[in-house]
């Protein structure tokens, strides 16, 4: 089997984010896009979970949306040809889900609206560490040769170290909720090969 016959779920999550970017840019004075599918926690943790799913498809710019859709088919690709579709789509949804519950759950009376694929992909980025964690990856600044499953943890203690600071305006706490939610439901499936 070509592993390009089995991007379905990978080439239409790309494809759902930039054309939400595209609705995003056209309607922006339009629409009030952001109020309403955007994470925000005091109306998530009052009952509107639809952010839980819709914030993860908005972005802050282009290159937020760039970032996330290039991670996301870097190390998506070997994972969906594993993993299959639907488990693959599964897994996302899970990491991408668990991050807006856990950083609602830490800010729950936040109205600061969060955007981005990004705890899902930070879902994603474990996924790849734990399933094929001797794969050599380059990664900036370092320019060096590393197994996947150290780089893994070197981002997670980045955006550990990120949340302590205050992290600007960046929910670290998403991130590293996606981890956290990937590696337990990792476990609990028993996919870990190494």
């Amino acid at each position: 089997m070509n592993i390009r016959e089995t991007q379905n779920g990978l080439k239409n999550l790309i494809i759902a984010n930039v054309l939400v970017f595209i609705i995003q840019l056209l309607f922006y004075n339009l629409i009030p896009i952001t109020a309403y599918f955007a994470l925000i926690p005091k109306d998530f943790m009052k009952g509107y979970i639809w952010q839980g799913v819709t914030y993860m498809f908005l972005h802050g710019g282009f290159f937020h949306l760039a970032i996330n859709m290039y991670i996301l088919w870097m190390f998506g690709r070997e994972l969906e040809y594993l993993w299959g579709t639907k488990e693959f789509y599964k897994y996302y949804f899970i990491c991408g889900i668990g991050a807006a519950f856990i950083y609602s759950l830490f800010n729950m009376n936040s109205t600061i609206p969060v955007v981005g694929a990004s705890g899902a992909v930070f879902g994603i980025l474990l996924a790849f560490g734990m399933t094929f964690p001797r794969t050599k990856l380059i990664i900036f600044p370092l320019l060096i040769p590393i197994d996947a499953k150290y780089a893994v943890w070197i981002f997670g203690v980045l955006e550990f170290l990120y949340l302590l600071e205050g992290g600007g305006n960046v929910a670290h706490l998403a991130h590293l909720g996606g981890l956290a939610l990937g590696y337990l439901y990792l476990r609990w499936k028993r996919r870990k090969l190494y």
